[in-house]
């Protein structure tokens, strides 16, 4: 495909625009929040354009909680928190049912189109999925400003898909068909795994790079060690109640530890309802927070004795998986307790972080058992925080994921 001159005359000295397409920015927090709010930081000191489409806030509920102003109107354009520029796209009302959150998002990815043909023209298009019909709004607005397409694939999907049984039936290959046909006529395809961009390239999508999650090393103070004569060991997960982390194991094995430890379960999702309830039934020593942000995470944190990390181990593409909290954790340099396979656990023993154990309720137990007899296996050397110093801190991804534009963008206007 033939594009425009992303830069007129070739001067490559001028900063890029980009039109971003993603289901959820600031002032939500969430995944792809995190993810591009620390990527545009440093875009935007590097001085270049951004526009972003993303829906009026309502994650994770499926409805508007924030004040009208601050969620963002639709169709209105907004300053972000940095040099961004924001286009809001309405949204559909909806609870935790799949179907319902399916069509929310369908319906905010067709009129992302439109709404990207409103802001200012962009030398590449880049689309962030999961939501998957992001995809398409993202190859129909690159198509349309004929313009390069990147897409970036936070998680393995379709392979994430058939082993949630997100969707079967006729829905389920015909969603599996968009996705592969949108990777493969990318002009650059992202992945945060080095192991899921090795599944793709062995499936033929040509143009793969991987940059990681991680964090803004700099934000992120280290905690001391926790008290060696503690009396109750404290266990904290922070993150999603989902599917996914198929945390009702932690919860058992909280519960055959008993009185002597407590477990602190931070954050929202579909499965929290019946974790609580689980947790009531087995009189569990478990305490569920709301969603905690800035100081109050850090404190949280600094009071945890070791933090959970947790994907279920009967789906096979969480092999090229690894949560997002992951680097966060890592870089506070607490003890990590690591129900994960495949990249996820291989980061975890190079960083020499924690213990890896399996998602099996007494065998955590017995870890957390062990750990609370021998605290000195809590203090950790530094090790963690140094690997994410080398690996995951934003401002040089950042750096590598621009550099991988400029190259995108190079090579187009040079085929021009």
């Amino acid at each position: 495909m033939e594009y425009e001159s992303p830069i007129d005359g070739g001067d490559w000295n001028a900063a890029p625009q980009i039109t971003l397409i993603t289901h959820s920015y600031w002032p939500e927090h969430s995944p792809p929040q995190r993810r591009w709010t620390a990527m545009i930081k440093e875009f935007s000191r590097a001085g270049w354009g951004i526009d972003v489409i993303a829906p009026v806030a309502h994650y994770p509920f499926g409805r508007r909680k924030l004040p009208r102003l601050t969620a963002g109107r639709a169709f209105r354009v907004r300053n972000g928190q940095f040099t961004e520029q924001i286009m809001h796209v309405p949204y559909l009302r909806h609870g935790t049912s799949r179907v319902a959150r399916l069509l929310d998002q369908c319906y905010s990815a067709m009129l992302s189109v439109p709404a990207g043909l409103l802001v200012r023209k962009p030398d590449v298009v880049i689309v962030t999925a999961p939501a998957l019909p992001s995809l398409a709004a993202g190859y129909l607005l690159a198509k349309l400003r004929r313009v390069p397409l990147i897409v970036e694939m936070r998680d393995a999907w379709p392979d994430l898909a058939r082993d949630a049984r997100i969707v079967k039936g006729r829905v389920k290959g015909f969603i599996e068909h968009v996705v592969d046909f949108v990777q493969h006529r990318a002009d650059l395809v992202v992945t945060v795994t080095e192991g899921f961009a090795a599944t793709l390239r062995a499936r033929g999508i040509r143009n793969v790079a991987t940059v990681s999650n991680g964090v803004h090393l700099d934000s992120i103070p280290v905690m001391k060690p926790p008290d060696l004569e503690r009396p109750i060991f404290e266990a904290l997960y922070l993150g999603n109640h989902g599917e996914s982390q198929k945390l009702d194991v932690a919860i058992r094995a909280s519960a055959l530890v008993g009185e002597s430890m407590h477990l602190h379960m931070v954050g929202h999702g579909t499965q929290r309802p019946a974790l609580e309830r689980l947790a009531r039934h087995l009189d569990a020593p478990v305490t569920f927070h709301a969603p905690l942000h800035a100081e109050a995470v850090l404190e949280r944190y600094a009071s945890a004795d070791t933090c959970l990390v947790s994907l279920r181990d009967d789906w096979k593409s969480f092999e090229t998986t690894v949560p997002s909290k992951t680097y966060e954790v890592l870089a506070v340099g607490r003890h990590v307790t690591a129900i994960v396979r495949g990249e996820a656990a291989r980061i975890i023993r190079d960083a020499e972080a924690g213990d890896i154990v399996e998602s099996d309720p007494s065998k955590l137990a017995a870890l957390w058992r062990e750990l609370a007899a021998d605290r000195g296996r809590l203090v950790r050397n530094g090790t963690s925080r140094q690997w994410v110093e080398a690996h995951a801190d934003y401002e040089p991804l950042a750096a590598q994921y621009m550099e991988l534009i400029s190259s995108l963008l190079r090579k187009g206007s040079a085929t021009t």
